[in-house]
Parts: C-alpha cells; sequence; structure tokens
C-alpha cells in the first residue's frame, strides 16, 4: 500500500461510524445499567407489583429478571472490561490525563454524525468512563512501539482538518406532524414536563423517542440532519426551549441544547500521542478488546460457563 492510500484509508477508519445495533446496545449499557444496579439491591424476597393487565400482576421481581436477562450479560461484560483496563493502567503505570480525554471526546464530536454516534444516549460521565479504558487498552497495546518522529509529524499535515474541531450542541429534539402538536408539547414543557418524557411519549420518530428525544452532538458540519435543526442548535442557549421548527421533508419539531462544546484546532503537540498510539496500532496484526486480558487479571464472571 502506498503512504497515500494508507493516510486515505486511516482517514476513513476515523470518520467511520458504528452500526446502528451497536449504537443500541451501548444505550442500554449507559441508560438500563444504573437502573438495574438500583433495583436489585431491593429486590430480594418482594412481591411488590409493578404492573398489572386484566388483574394479573406483574411482579417486582419478574421485571427485574427480565431486564436482567435482555441486557445483564452485556451490562456486566462492560464493567468487568473497565474494571480490567483499570487494573492494566496499575500494572504498567499507565496514566490518562485530563487533556487526553477531552481531546478524544472532542474528536469523538467532530468525527461522527448525529444518531449514527457510538455513544448516543450516554452522559459525559458514561462517555468519559469508556473513552478512558479504550485510550487505556490503547497505550498498553502500543507501550512498545516505536513511531517515529517524522512519521508523526507527516501524518498530521496530511491529516490537519481531523484535529480542527467545530463547535457542537449536544441535542434532543422531539418530532410530531403539526404545528398544532408542537406547540402543544412546547406549552407541557414550559409548564415543567421532562423532555425526555414528553420525547417518549409524543414524539413520532422511534429511533431518538427511544432515547429521550437524543440526537447526539451536531455541530456545523452536519448533515444528516434537517438543516432547520442544525441552525437551531447553534442559535439556541443550553437548555432553552425551540419554537416550534418546520421540517424539509414535513413535519415540526421542539429543540432543546443540553450543551456546548467550543470548537478547537489542536496544535501538534497536542494530539503527538493521540497520532503515535494510531500509527502504532496500524502495526498491530489484528484488534485486540480488553477481553483478551481477563486471563491476566482474573476476571471471572457468573456467566462463566457460557463463555
Amino acid at each position: 500500500m502506498r503512504p497515500n492510500d494508507r493516510t486515505e484509508v486511516r482517514k476513513t477508519k476515523r470518520l467511520k461510524t458504528k452500526p446502528v445495533l451497536l449504537v443500541m446496545g451501548l444505550l442500554l449499557l449507559g441508560n438500563v445499567l444504573w437502573f438495574i444496579a438500583w433495583l436489585i439491591p431491593n429486590s430480594g424476597g418482594t412481591t411488590e407489583t409493578v404492573a398489572q393487565v386484566e388483574g394479573d400482576a406483574i411482579r417486582h421481581e419478574e421485571w427485574v429478571a427480565e431486564m436482567e436477562s435482555r441486557v445483564g450479560r452485556e451490562s456486566l461484560e462492560a464493567l468487568v472490561n473497565e474494571r480490567v483496563m483499570e487494573a492494566a493502567a496499575k500494572k504498567h503505570d499507565i496514566q490518562v490525563s485530563d487533556e487526553e480525554l477531552e481531546l478524544e471526546l472532542a474528536l469523538y464530536r467532530s468525527a461522527t454524525e448525529a444518531t449514527d454516534q457510538t455513544f448516543l444516549g450516554l452522559n459525559e460521565e458514561q462517555m468519559t468512563k469508556k473513552i478512558r479504558a479504550r485510550i487505556i487498552l490503547e497505550k498498553v497495546l502500543a507501550k512498545d512501539i516505536v513511531v517515529e518522529e517524522t512519521a508523526l509529524k507527516a501524518y498530521y499535515e496530511q491529516n490537519k482538518t481531523l484535529y480542527e474541531v467545530p463547535t457542537s450542541y449536544d441535542v434532543k429534539a422531539i418530532f410530531v406532524s403539526s404545528q398544532e402538536e408542537a406547540e402543544s408539547v412546547r406549552q407541557e414543557l414550559e409548564n415543567g414536563s421532562s423532555f425526555d418524557g414528553l420525547a417518549r411519549e409524543r414524539s413520532i420518530d422511534a429511533s431518538t423517542a427511544i432515547l429521550g428525544g437524543s440526537l447526539g452532538f451536531v455541530s456545523a458540519n452536519t448533515t444528516a440532519l434537517d438543516p432547520n435543526l442544525v441552525r437551531a442548535a447553534s442559535e439556541l442557549e443550553p437548555m432553552a426551549i425551540s419554537q416550534p421548527l418546520p421540517l424539509a421533508e414535513g413535519g415540526f419539531a421542539i429543540v432543546q441544547v443540553q450543551s456546548v462544546s467550543e470548537g478547537n484546532a489542536f496544535s501538534f503537540d497536542e494530539v503527538k500521542a493521540h497520532i503515535q498510539r494510531e500509527l502504532a496500532l496500524e502495526q498491530l496484526p489484528q484488534s485486540v478488546t480488553p477481553r483478551a486480558f481477563w486471563e491476566e487479571f482474573d476476571a471471572s464472571w457468573l456467566y462463566e460457563s457460557e463463555s
């Protein structure tokens, strides 16, 4: 492969988004895990009724068991992976600075498109934990691989636009069929209703309704969303509620910006360590996941017999 071809392949890999199933899986891990953790300590022996259908009760323990069967394995595996990576960081004396985390978050926000984002539906703390675990894994794998300074600088110059991160907005939206419905939704929000709750109840876009209306991070470069939504995101103050927005393909939306992340043009020195890991990992014969380190750190779990 020629050097320029390698650069183009790497650039494509960097900007590629994840499949929808992976997005939904991570959503379940992030948003359901904490709920299960809250429920389970109180579930021992309880016969509390949580729902009824024609007088037939659904018990608390049935509810918890059903959630555990659906997402329990994936949730627990994510927790074990994070703990294993923390153990690896301690063993190899690996540090992850706030600056490194902020860089990775910024690059993530700028390199993904709206609802295709890998961490869609996760809050900042959950995202940071997952990114921290990934950085530790990359540092462990790359620690013995030498990359020449000239190669690092060449990569930076060839891919400088990747490190010019635009201002991004964490956006939620409720999609409805008419302006009248949009006005009704806006009034409910003004009266104190939860945006997440109303999105799940009223939004006609099922893929974002289940996420409490989350569209992920939006910037001026976002092309996967209606231009009116992108423009509204850049004009709204954080937590303010938009007026009903007409959409190009019909219908209306109510938009709320959760937070704003200011853009930045990162210098070579700021991204040098990141590039070193990127190029070092390209030299590995195959991808490696945290699961490869479970035996080294004596990790075990209740699904052992199924592994």
